[in-house]
């Protein structure tokens, strides 16, 4: 299973707002709004930040739940396979691809779809609401598939990919 992580490559890869102080993301946020207007993150609303830090303490709360290793508060993120929609999000859009046996599976946890959606759509299917292991996400592709195979265009639901969150600096460092 190959994993992506897509940026800006001018920023570089691997940055996350939610490692940073809520007064630096704002301020972050601000000027990314400004320098990169055309960017889908520009786009990014003043709630944003508190919204994906809701998030993520599901999401750990959940992890943890699963017996989850989490070395780190705030995962990285990527996604299961190449998301061409992910790859339109910046001006200069790049990104790094990672197998995931380089990791540690007990670090990683998954959202069928991103997590915001995951944790806030409410639609009735089985993937709402929940995180997986790497097992867990595996039998879910067999079931299901990728989303970017069968909704790119988000015309079938917000699922567009498949999140990975990966719960430690370990593997990432190399990619810094």
């Amino acid at each position: 299973m190959d994993l992506y992580h897509f940026f800006d490559k001018r920023t570089g890869p691997f940055k996350s707002l939610t490692a940073v102080s809520p007064e630096e993301a704002r301020d972050i946020l601000e000027k990314v709004k400004t320098e990169r207007p055309d960017s889908f993150c520009a786009q990014r609303n003043d709630t944003y930040d508190a919204k994906r830090r809701s998030c993520e303490a599901i999401l750990r709360k959940e992890f943890k739940a699963l017996g989850g290793i989490m070395d780190i508060d705030s995962p990285h993120y990527m996604t299961v396979g190449f998301s061409p929609w992910l790859s339109t999000w910046y001006e200069q859009s790049d990104y790094v691809m990672i197998p995931a046996e380089k990791f540690d599976k007990r670090k990683l946890s998954f959202t069928y779809g991103d997590s915001m959606p995951t944790f806030n759509y409410k639609d009735g299917k089985e993937y709402r609401e929940k995180v997986y292991t790497y097992d867990g996400i595996l039998e879910m592709i067999k079931k299901y598939g990728l989303p970017q195979d069968w909704n790119d265009d988000g015309s079938h639901g917000p699922e567009r990919y498949i999140e990975v969150h990966i719960w430690t600096d370990d593997v990432i460092r190399d990619y810094l």
